[in-house]
C-alpha cells in the first residue's frame, strides 16, 4: 500500500449521505478518525478513478501538488482505494474549529460508461491539543492554538493560480480584506531550512505550502520533500523537518507564532519474518524541554487504532524503551497484503502494510500538550518465493494427493491440466477432485488437490498382478493485480503409484420370513470399504442391531423389512413389497464402487378384524410419497385420524359402525369397508394419490356352537363336540390395563357408585379354532345367579341398550400373557346399586355371565357372530333366552362387590 502510486484527476465530495448519479456499483465508507477523515471506496482501482474536491460551488481537480498542499492523500490497495483527508484541509467548511465538513466528488470510469459519486460528511473534533501534528507520506501538517482568539483574519485559499484575475477569485478577495480589516493579518512566513527564508503568504502558497488561519488555530502544511524542509537523523531515524515562524500584524502591533513538524521518512528494518518500525521516543526538533511526560501511546493500521486484544490476535507487539517506540509486525500479518510478480518463470513477493502511531505528550516547562500522529507505509523488498509441489499420495487410499505452496493471496490457480485435459477449479471440484486453499497465519496459502485413481484421466497400466496409476499434472497460476491483467506461471509434476491388484468385496442378498438376509463376501484383505444400508452407514451400533456376524470369508446380517432403511413399494393382497438398497463405498472419497438392491414381498396383515366389531389398520409411507405427513391421513370420516404415527407408519382403530365404514351383504358374509386417504383439502393437483382399502368379512350363516355342560363336581366345563375339558375363568381387573387382577382372598371388593369395574373372561385352551363369546351378563344381590332382582349388563352378546351406563367391550391384543386373543373377552361397566325401597340402596352386587364357545372357522348368528343386532336386544332390563342354536354351557360368577355409600 502506498500513497498515490499514480495521481489522476479525481473528484470526491463528503456529505451526510452518499449517492450516485447512476446506478451504484461500488461501496463507499466514511470514518472520522480523530483529526483525520478516511474514505474507503471499492471495488476500485486508481486507473479507473478521477477525484475532485468541492469548493464554492466549483469542482477543483485533485493533483499530487494540491493534495500535499491541502492535506489529502490517496492510498492504493488491492481491490479498493483509501483516501485520508485532514479535517483542517483547504476546502473544509470549518465551524468554530469544532465541526469540519468536506465534500468530495468521485468519477469512476468503466469499459463503456462512467459513474459519478458524491460523498459528504461532517466530522466533530472539539478536543484539540495545543499542538497537533499529522505525518503522512504525502504531506506534513502542524496545527497550533493561537494566543489571541477571534482577533485574526482568516485566509481564504485558492489553488487556481491561472485564474487570479477573475472577480470571484477567493485569493484576490483575501488581499482586499487584508487592507480593510483591523484584525491581525499574516504579514510573512519565515522558513528555517535551517537558514532563514522569509516569504509572503502568496509566495508560500505558490511554492506548494498550505497555510490556514482558522477561528482559533494556525495550520501550516507542506510536502516532506519541499525545498524548505530539511533532513535530520533523530535517534537513528531519518526525519523530514519543516520549521516556520508566522508573523502577524495589526496596525502598529506585531505577533509571531513558531511551528515545527518532524516526520519519519524511514526507520524500519525487515527480516524474513518480521518488520521492526522504530520511532524516536524523544523527537528533538519538537520537544524543547529535556523533561517531558508521555501521556498516551496508540498503535493502529490504516488510520484505525487497535486495542491490546486485537493487536495480540494479529501478533503485533509494541515496545517502549528510553530511546525508541518499537512496533513489530509479522510479515504477512492481517492488516497488510502481499503483492507478487513473475520474472523468468519465478515468483517474487513483497508485503505492504500501513501502520499508524499516535502519541500524546506534555512538556514539563510549558505544560503544552502535543498530539502526534504518523500514517506510515512499509513495503518489504521483493523476495524470491519458490512454491513446492509435493506428492502426498498414501498407498492404499486409491487417490493422488498433491499440495502446492506457499503462495501469496494474489496468486490464484487459474486452470489445472490433467493428462492433457484443461479444467477450471470449478470443473475440478464438480468432478470430485476437491481443490482447496488452506490459509496460514503468515498470510500465505497452500493449494491441495485429490484425484481418485478411478477417474478416467488417470492412466492405468496392468503389469503382472499390479496396476500402475500415472497422472501428468500442471497447475496454471496467475498473479492478479489491481488491473484485470495477470501474469501466467506453470508448475508441473508427474505422479505415479503402483498398487497390487485388488478384488473388491461382493454384495448379495435374499428374502427371509420377515428380514432381508444380506451377505458381503470379502475381497482382497487390504481392500477397505464402508457398507451403506439405505442412506445410513453401517456403524458398529447398527451392525449389532442387525445381528452382524463375521464368518471369516465375509459377513452376514439381517435387516427387518420394517427397518427405516428399507422403502415400501406397493401392497399386493396380503403382502407388502419392500426394497432395500445397499452400497459399498471407498472410505476416503465416499464414492460407491458397488450398488445392490433386493426387493421382497413379505406377508403382512395390515388389517385386523375382531369379533366385537373393532377394526384396526396400519398405513405405511410408500417410496412414491416420501414427503407425505402420515398424521394427516384420515378414514372416510375426516374426523377419524390415526391413533399413532411416526415417519413410516400410521395406526387406525375404529368400529364397524363408525368413521364412515360401509356395510355390504354378500352371500354368506357381511363386508365392512373403509378407506385411508388424504383429505382433499391437503392434496394438490400434482400430488400423488394415496388410497388404502380396509376390509373386514364377518360370516353370519355358518356357526357351529360348542356348549358348556355344567360339571359341578370339579368345576371344569368341557366342550361337548370336542374331546377334553375346557376351563373358563372370570376375574376382576384392578384397572383398564388388565395387567393386575383381584384374587379370591380380596373379596369383597369395595367400589364407589359410578366407579368403573373391569372384568376379563378367559378360555384356558391352546386350540386356536375355538373362540370364547359372552352371551349374557347380569348383576344380582346374591351369589345365586337366578335370584331377583337382577339387572342385565349384556344381552345376547351385546350391551343392554336400556342401561344408561352401557358396558364397553375392550379389544384384546397379543402380548406376553395373551397368546390367542380370541380366547379372551373384556368389558367395563360402572358401579350401581339396587334400590331396595324409597330410602335404601343395596350394599353389594354379584356379577354373572353365560359364555359360549364358537367354532372360529364356521360362525353363525347370535353371540358367535360377533355382531350386535339393531333392535332384538331391546328388552326391558331382562335377560331372555337365546334366539340362535347356541346353547348356554356354563354360568360364571364374581363377587361380592361392596358398595361404598357417601353419607
Amino acid at each position: 500500500m502506498g500513497p498515490y502510486s499514480r495521481w489522476l484527476v479525481l473528484c470526491l465530495i463528503l456529505v451526510v449521505t452518499i449517492q450516485a448519479e447512476t446506478k451504484p456499483s461500488i461501496s463507499i465508507q466514511v470514518d472520522c478518525l480523530g483529526n483525520v477523515m478516511r474514505v474507503i471506496a471499492g471495488p476500485l482501482s486508481l486507473n479507473s478513478l478521477e477525484v475532485s474536491v468541492g469548493y464554492n460551488n466549483s469542482l477543483i481537480p485533485v493533483t499530487q501538488r494540491l493534495a500535499s498542499q491541502c492535506g489529502i492523500s490517496l492510498w492504493d490497495h488491492p481491490g479498493h482505494i483509501e483516501l485520508y483527508v485532514s479535517l483542517q484541509n483547504c476546502f473544509a467548511h470549518n465551524v468554530e474549529d469544532r465541526e469540519f465538513t468536506t465534500t468530495l466528488h468521485l468519477r469512476v470510469y468503466g469499459a463503456t460508461d462512467e459513474e459519478t459519486y458524491h460523498v459528504s460528511d461532517t466530522c466533530h473534533y472539539p478536543a484539540w491539543a495545543s499542538r497537533e501534528i499529522i505525518c503522512d507520506p504525502d504531506y506534513m501538517e502542524v496545527s497550533v492554538r493561537r494566543a489571541l482568539q477571534d482577533d485574526s483574519q482568516p485566509i481564504p485559499f485558492s489553488p487556481l493560480n491561472e485564474e487570479w484575475n477573475k472577480p470571484a477569485d477567493p485569493r484576490r478577495s483575501a488581499e482586499h480584506m487584508g487592507w480593510q480589516s483591523s484584525a491581525f493579518q499574516i504579514k510573512a512566513i519565515v522558513f528555517f531550512s535551517p537558514d532563514e527564508r522569509p516569504m509572503s503568504v502568496t509566495q508560500a502558497l505558490g511554492k506548494g505550502y498550505g497555510v490556514t488561519n482558522g477561528p482559533t488555530r494556525l495550520v501550516v502544511r507542506g510536502s516532506p520533500t519541499a525545498p524548505e524542509a530539511y533532513q535530520q537523523d533523530v535517534a537513528g531515524v531519518p526525519m523530514s523537518i519543516l520549521h516556520t515562524s508566522t508573523i502577524f500584524e495589526k496596525k502598529w502591533i506585531a505577533s509571531q507564532i513558531d511551528t515545527a513538524v518532524a516526520c519519519p521518512t524511514g526507520g524500519f528494518s525487515v527480516t524474513d519474518n518480521t518488520i521492526s518500525w522504530f520511532m524516536p521516543r524523544h523527537i528533538d526538533p519538537l520537544i524543547s524541554a529535556d523533561r517531558f511526560k508521555m501521556l498516551e501511546v496508540h498503535m493502529g493500521v490504516n488510520g484505525q487504532r487497535l486495542d491490546a486484544e486485537e493487536m495480540a490476535a494479529r501478533q503485533y507487539t509494541l515496545v517502549i524503551n528510553d530511546v525508541h517506540i518499537i512496533t513489530k509486525i509479522p510479515v504477512g500479518a492481517i492488516g497488510g497484503y502481499m503483492k507478487s510478480a513473475v520474472k523468468d518463470n519465478e515468483i517474487y513477493t513483497s508485503y505492504t502494510i500501513a501502520p499508524m502511531l499516535e502519541l500524546l505528550w506534555a512538556e514539563d516547562m510549558t505544560g503544552e500538550v502535543t498530539r502526534y500522529k504518523v500514517l506510515f507505509s512499509i513495503t518489504t523488498p521483493m523476495a524470491h518465493m519458490q512454491p513446492q509441489l509435493i506428492d502426498n499420495t498414501v498407498q492404499g487410499e486409491h487417490l493422488f494427493r498433491v499440495s502446492l505452496g506457499p503462495l501469496a493471496a494474489d496468486v490464484v490457480v487459474w486452470n489445472i491440466t490433467l493428462s492433457g485435459v484443461v479444467l477450471s477449479v470449478a470443473e475440478c471440484n464438480a468432478r470430485g477432485f476437491n481443490v482447496q486453499e488452506l490459509g496460514s497465519q503468515n498470510g500465505f496459502k497452500t493449494v491441495t488437490l485429490q484425484v481418485p485413481f478411478t477417474d478416467p484421466l488417470v492412466l492405468k497400466t496392468n503389469e503382472e498382478g499390479t496396476t500402475l496409476y500415472s497422472l501428468h499434472l500442471v497447475f496454471d497460476l496467475h498473479v492478479l493485480h489491481v488491473l484485470p491483467d495477470s501474469s501466467p506461471l506453470a508448475y508441473a509434476v508427474d505422479l505415479e503409484s503402483r498398487v497390487v491388484d485388488q478384488v473388491a468385496p461382493v454384495l448379495s442378498g435374499s428374502c427371509a420370513h420377515e428380514n432381508f438376509d444380506i451377505i458381503v463376501k470379502y475381497g482382497t484383505p487390504d481392500f477397505h470399504f464402508q457398507i451403506f444400508v439405505g442412506k445410513r452407514w453401517l456403524t458398529s451400533t447398527l451392525a449389532q442391531q442387525y445381528g452382524l456376524t463375521d464368518h471369516g470369508t465375509g459377513i452376514a446380517f439381517a435387516v427387518p423389512f420394517t427397518d427405516q432403511s428399507a422403502v415400501f413399494e406397493v401392497i399386493e393382497h396380503s403382502h407388502i413389497k419392500t426394497r432395500l438398497d445397499l452400497a459399498l463405498r471407498y472410505p476416503e472419497t465416499s464414492e460407491a464402487f458397488q450398488a445392490f438392491s433386493v426387493s421382497c414381498s413379505f406377508p403382512s396383515t395390515l388389517t385386523e378384524c375382531y369379533p366385537n366389531g373393532t377394526m384396526t389398520a396400519m398405513a405405511v409411507k410408500f417410496e412414491s410419497v416420501p414427503t407425505m405427513n402420515l398424521s394427516q391421513l384420515t378414514l372416510n370420516d375426516p374426523t377419524c385420524g390415526p391413533v399413532y404415527t411416526d415417519d413410516r407408519f400410521a395406526s387406525f382403530t375404529f368400529s364397524v359402525n363408525s368413521c364412515g365404514t360401509t356395510r355390504k351383504f354378500l352371500s354368506d358374509v357381511l363386508l365392512y369397508e373403509n378407506e385411508i386417504s388424504l383429505p382433499e383439502s391437503m392434496t394438490g393437483v400434482d400430488d400423488p394419490e394415496y388410497e388404502l382399502k380396509v376390509k373386514c368379512y364377518y360370516a353370519y350363516n355358518a356357526t357351529s356352537s360348542l356348549s358348556f355342560v355344567a360339571a359341578r363336581a370339579n368345576n371344569e366345563p368341557y366342550a361337548d363336540p370336542a374331546g377334553g375339558g375346557l376351563e373358563v375363568v372370570m376375574r376382576m381387573a384392578s384397572d383398564g390395563s388388565y395387567t393386575m387382577f383381584h384374587g379370591p382372598e380380596e373379596y369383597p371388593i369395595s367400589k364407589n357408585l359410578q366407579e368403573p369395574f373391569f372384568f376379563e373372561v378367559e378360555l384356558i385352551s391352546t386350540n386356536p379354532h375355538v373362540s370364547l363369546e359372552l352371551e349374557n351378563c347380569w348383576a344380582t344381590l346374591t351369589a345365586d345367579g337366578s335370584s331377583l332382582p337382577k339387572w342385565n349388563l349384556i344381552i345376547n352378546g351385546c350391551p343392554n341398550l336400556l342401561d344408561p351406563n352401557r358396558v364397553v367391550f375392550h379389544p384384546v391384543y397379543t402380548d406376553s400373557r395373551v397368546q390367542i386373543p380370541s380366547h379372551y373377552k373384556r368389558f367395563e361397566g360402572q358401579m350401581f346399586a339396587f334400590a331396595m325401597d324409597q330410602d335404601f340402596l343395596s350394599d353389594q352386587l354379584f356379577v354373572h355371565c353365560d359364555v359360549v364357545l364358537c367354532d372360529a372357522n364356521n360362525i353363525m348368528d347370535g353371540p358367535c357372530s360377533g355382531q350386535c343386532p339393531s333392535h332384538d336386544n331391546e328388552i326391558e332390563g331382562l335377560r331372555r333366552p337365546g334366539q340362535n342354536p347356541v346353547q348356554i354351557s356354563n354360568e360364571l360368577s364374581s363377587g361380592p362387590i361392596s358398595i361404598i355409600k357417601n353419607n
